[in-house]
């Protein structure tokens, strides 16, 4: 499945993108890669064509501008050769939720969030006709604790999970296959505006990339590479599933019932 498809890449200049696309492109798939530094990409296209024999195809693009956007929905919408989508491409904002800008966090919001939104919506109509087709989305293990981290940035990333985890249940039967990755701290620009001292351990980027490789190769739809007991996160769907088997009341739980 999948076999020497075309793979779209955002975010595919550095860190987990460029990655995703020097390892796509060693299993022989042609790539489309998306990102805001051209010097970059095309250094990797050149590198990637040298050393694989793929096409690479760049489109530089900033996710947040509406126009650059469509752009890239345009292309997943019309061609035909592309069957893989990678949504990668996020960032984040310094400082905390008191002092970043209303506009900074929109801006967020954009990238993070509402570009794989769009993406994803723009390709899965085709993915579906056809019976197959896969979208990658970059998420995060922040969207699993809120008490963690800046909370847009982990907002946009349970946003990111929520949706893929909805997509595989109603584009599964279609054909279409959605694997979340959720990441912990890993080597990557997003880290440039902490400082050195406050860095967390951090996994390497190739390392992320090949265990989310091993996951979609197996057809996760929620792949974890830093957890070592996958009976964890097991355990934390089965809960969650069993509070939603408890949601269908029609009356007030007993303890928020006051008396006349």
């Amino acid at each position: 499945m999948f076999d020497k498809n075309a793979v779209l890449i955002t975010g595919a200049s550095t860190g987990i993108g460029a990655v995703y696309a020097e390892r796509f492109a060693r299993r022989g798939h042609d790539l489309v890669l998306v990102a805001r530094n051209i010097e970059k990409l095309e250094e990797n296209a050149a590198r990637l064509r040298e050393e694989t024999g793929v096409s690479v195809d760049l489109l530089p693009a900033d996710l947040t501008d509406e126009s650059q956007l469509a752009v890239v929905e345009a292309r997943l919408r019309n061609d035909a050769s592309i069957l893989i989508l990678v949504n990668n491409a996020g960032g984040n904002v310094g400082g905390t939720f008191l002092t970043q800008s209303a506009e900074d966090l929109t801006d967020l919001v954009r990238l993070n969030a509402t570009s794989v939104l769009r993406l994803s919506h723009a390709v899965a109509p085709r993915f579906a006709e056809r019976g197959e087709g896969a979208i990658i989305n970059v998420s995060s293990v922040l969207a699993l604790a809120p008490e963690w981290g800046s909370p847009v940035y982990s907002a946009t990333k349970a946003f990111v999970l929520t949706l893929s985890q909805a997509l595989q249940t109603d584009l599964g039967p279609k054909g279409v296959y959605v694997q979340a990755v959720l990441p912990a701290a890993t080597r990557t620009d997003i880290w440039k505006f902490v400082d050195e001292t406050r860095l967390p351990p951090m996994m390497e980027a190739a390392d992320l990339v090949d265990a989310a490789l091993a996951g979609f190769d197996r057809r996760e739809e929620v792949t974890i590479p830093p957890l070592h007991d996958e009976a964890r996160f097991m355990a934390f769907e089965s809960a969650r599933i069993s509070v939603v088997q408890g949601i269908g009341n029609t009356t007030p739980a007993e303890r928020y019932r006051t008396s006349a």
